[in-house]
């Protein structure tokens, strides 16, 4: 062999020595790299949020119970008002006129009742005559001093008298239903004419004005009447939200909530939950309803004045923070616990196969059973140990851990996409240069 062959086969081995340290020092270390965090004793509060708009506790919408033209509006909407003022004066003179028809109606009625019962005496006072008469002729007949014609004659002049008693007494009888009828729709006329001026129903504040002076309302005796204006109590407000279904059975009236007003950024105002709706707010059309609609309930919180006093220190009388209708954000808490065990919710996963766990003889299931939820323990070893715990609470970072994890056991929380699933039971882990291996990701 010559030396030039010698030289290449050298240099080739050399090459074959190379790539295989190479290979061999690239390829020994399999651990993935991770992301790891201690099993610690926490303070959670599991929250449902939710957002919606202010309005006020108590509003009253003020419409007139008569139509007819407004001719009086002494307030304007943000006014201040007290319970009795005066909000609205609706044009009385058709009123007016009703309540003369029906005063003259019901003296009218009293005098028939006068005429009837004068009416009255004087069949009476016909009858005794006749009722006198008809006994002397009943006795002339009896002795043969008259002819039956004269008695037939005497008896029919006695019944009519009767009759005519009886008519008069029936004619007071109706004069007297004829005043109670007058009566009635003269007081009706009367409260129909009151009813043209309105007065405050409460304290509050005039959060809204339809109409203005010269123009007609509608009443409501017969159907919905026109809302003139809204009078509200600005003092104690409250935020109606929309709950989703999965979330409202955790939802209790007097749960305790925070309310961010999206008006005042970085501020927090104390709530409670008052009302929570018994039916879906879109149950009226669950008819057209398809399986992929949302189901929301309403739920009110309200915002506690104490929370939000400070706002009107200063302010002049009558000043209300809150306006109807502004945007805010509540986060109603559902439950709490207090020094529990807690981790990342990062950190927990869901596994079908459990299998090959064989340190509980209860987290060895099938591969066809339900999907377990699982969390990995980095072991002294530097492996991935999966376990099957039981989960509570959580709130938007960490959840309760009720059962198998140990204080101060470090559990694997990244990256998300080795957690959820690639990671298997006994892989080899380490935590150096990961957040290199990140950035590279």
């Amino acid at each position: 062999m010559s030396k030039t062959w010698k030289i290449i086969i050298g240099i080739v081995a050399g090459v074959v020595i190379l790539a295989t340290l190479i290979s061999i020092f690239s390829g020994g270390d399999d651990a993935v790299s991770v992301t790891v965090d201690k099993v610690t004793k926490r303070s959670l509060v599991e929250t449902v949020s939710a957002s919606g708009k202010l309005q006020p506790e108590t509003e009253v919408k003020i419409q007139s119970e008569v139509s007819g033209q407004i001719i009086e509006l002494p307030v304007k909407e943000g006014d201040v008002v007290k319970k009795g003022q005066l909000l609205v004066r609706i044009n009385p003179d058709l009123y007016t006129a009703a309540v003369n028809r029906a005063e003259a109606a019901l003296s009218s009625a009293k005098s028939s009742l006068a005429t009837a019962k004068a009416r009255l005496a004087q069949s009476e006072a016909q009858f005794k005559a006749q009722e006198l008469n008809f006994e002397r002729q009943k006795k002339l007949f009896a002795d043969k001093a008259i002819s039956k014609a004269d008695m037939d004659n005497a008896t029919s002049q006695f019944e009519t008298a009767k009759a005519e008693v009886v008519a008069a007494r029936e004619s007071i009888n109706g004069a007297q239903f004829s005043i109670e009828s007058a009566e009635a729709s003269r007081n009706e006329a009367t409260d129909n004419l009151k009813r043209t001026t309105i007065f405050a129903p409460m304290d509050g504040t005039v959060t809204a004005l339809t109409k203005e002076i010269g123009e007609t309302v509608l009443g409501n005796n017969m159907m919905s009447g026109d809302v003139i204006m809204k009078v509200s109590s600005l003092n104690t407000m409250e935020v109606n939200v929309e709950v989703n279904e999965s979330d409202i059975v955790r939802v209790n009236v007097g749960d305790t909530a925070v309310v961010e007003v999206d008006s005042y950024r970085d501020v927090k105002f104390k709530g409670i939950v008052t009302e929570i709706g018994n039916t879906a707010l879109n149950a009226l059309a669950a008819t057209a309803m398809s399986t992929s609609d949302v189901t929301n309930f309403s739920v009110k919180v309200r915002v506690l004045p104490e929370s939000y006093a400070y706002l009107s220190e200063g302010q002049p009388a009558g000043f209300a923070p809150f306006k109807p209708g502004m945007s805010a954000t509540v986060e109603i808490e559902t439950e709490r616990e207090m020094d529990v065990l807690s981790i990342p919710i990062k950190a927990v996963t869901s596994r079908e196969d459990t299998s090959s766990v064989d340190n509980d003889e209860d987290e060895k299931v099938s591969i066809n059973s339900e999907p377990f939820i699982v969390v990995f323990v980095k072991n002294a070893s530097s492996e991935a140990e999966l376990r099957v715990v039981e989960t509570g609470i959580q709130n938007d970072e960490f959840i309760h851990i009720k059962k198998g994890l140990n204080e101060n056991e470090e559990v694997i929380t990244g990256p998300y996409d080795v957690v959820s699933k690639e990671l298997k039971n006994k892989d080899k882990v380490k935590t150096d240069d990961f957040k290199k291996v990140e950035e590279e990701k």
